[in-house]
């Protein structure tokens, strides 16, 4: 059963994520000393505009400033924070918020491991969401129920977002020093191979 992780523990998840995520540092656990993802700034040349077209790709002709970006909240731009930032731009035109809205929810289950909980501090990267607005939340859960879900608190609207399977398969345990070129990589690779939407629950159940 997920549990929602207490207020020092989400501060210890945050920490391990100075590791960039690949597989040098996949299986150390939290306790690594670094900021929390969670001083999000909104990425440069996006202020007070949509931030992503419809399909959720990265903004054309600028990878060196989407990379700037993730790294400015993880301390670099591996793989597994690159998907959340994709994952993040993608949710927020979903939604039709721009990035830094109040009104804008983020809830992450994940392990807690690096690779896997790099994403929320791409998902923070993209849409400014923080623990210290008490609009990002971590939940722990197991490897294979690795999501994040994205709600507008005023109207309820949802989009719940996971790692392909293309993508698990493709960039777990890249070594560290691949972990830069690889994030260029997921930078621009079509949606499907990066994430996936997860449908709804049925009516009356909990995700």
């Amino acid at each position: 059963m997920r549990k929602t992780m207490s207020h020092a523990a989400l501060i210890l998840l945050a920490a391990v994520s100075s590791i960039q995520c690949g597989g040098a540092g996949a299986g150390h656990r939290a306790g690594h000393a670094t900021e929390p993802a969670g001083h999000a700034t909104e990425p440069a040349g996006h202020a007070g505009h949509a931030p992503e077209q419809a399909h959720g790709r990265p903004a054309a002709g600028a990878p060196d400033e989407e990379l700037r970006a993730v790294a400015a909240i993880h301390g670099g731009a591996g793989p597994w924070a690159v998907a959340g930032y994709r994952m993040g731009r993608y949710a927020l035109a979903k939604l039709g918020l721009p990035a830094r809205s109040f009104d804008l929810e983020v809830i992450h289950h994940s392990p807690r491991n690096v690779q896997f909980s790099c994403i929320a501090d791409g998902a923070a990267a993209a849409t400014g969401a923080s623990l210290g607005k008490l609009n990002l939340s971590l939940v722990e859960a197991s490897e294979a129920a690795v999501e994040t879900t994205y709600r507008r608190r005023s109207t309820g609207q949802t989009v719940t977002l996971r790692p392909s399977a293309a993508f698990r398969g493709r960039f777990r345990d890249v070594p560290r020093d691949g972990l830069e070129a690889a994030g260029r990589e997921v930078l621009s690779l079509p949606d499907a191979e990066v994430f996936e939407e997860v449908p709804p629950p049925p009516a009356g159940a909990s995700r």
